[in-house]
């Protein structure tokens, strides 16, 4: 069973080193029970101005603000990683220590970093991609329902209604002057 204790030294090791520490692999299903466990004592209590009832509440509230504490410190570290291995790729043991939900944070991170990157090598390079896949529209007129180029329907839109849709939709639209772009 986790206890406060527990919760604020997690939050503490996170904080004075360097590389994202281990967690147990159910963590965050018994952070969620501690917190439970101490809400339900919290509604059962009938003086809540009680010397029990005062401590269980601050002690709830200083474990949310540790937990709290831990995650952004955590997130924080996951930026960091991702951008360095964006750069030079990634040392494996700081990958281990990842949550799950943490590991598909920083992939995506990552992914994001390299297509920065990329964008802005070819902005230097002069490559220019003018085909843009979507665009952002407001509506001229009412235009109801239509099917799109993959069969799925799309609409209805009202008049000053805003959409983004796809590039060879948003051609033909143009061309009746339905839509103008933003």
């Amino acid at each position: 069973m986790l206890t406060f204790s527990d919760i604020y030294e997690a939050m503490r090791k996170e904080k004075y080193s360097e590389n994202l520490q281990i967690l147990p692999k159910k963590f965050l299903a018994e952070c969620n029970g501690y917190f439970e466990e101490k809400k339900e004592f919290l509604k059962k209590e009938d003086d809540l101005f009680s010397d029990m009832a005062i401590k269980n509440k601050k002690k709830l509230d200083n474990a949310v603000s540790s937990f709290r504490d831990l995650l952004r410190i955590r997130k924080k570290k996951i930026l960091n990683l991702a951008f360095i291995a964006s750069q030079v790729g990634i040392s494996k043991k700081d990958f281990e220590n990842l949550m799950p939900f943490e590991k598909e944070l920083f992939e995506e991170l990552v992914k994001a970093l390299e297509r920065a990157e990329k964008n802005q090598n070819d902005d230097m390079s002069g490559v220019v991609n003018d085909e843009q896949r979507y665009r952002l529209v407001r509506f001229l007129e009412d235009v109801p329902e239509f099917l799109g180029f993959d069969g799925n329907e799309i609409g209805p839109f009202k008049k000053s209604e805003v959409a983004n849709l796809e590039s060879e939709i948003v051609e033909i639209l143009t061309k009746d002057n339905r839509i103008e772009l933003i």
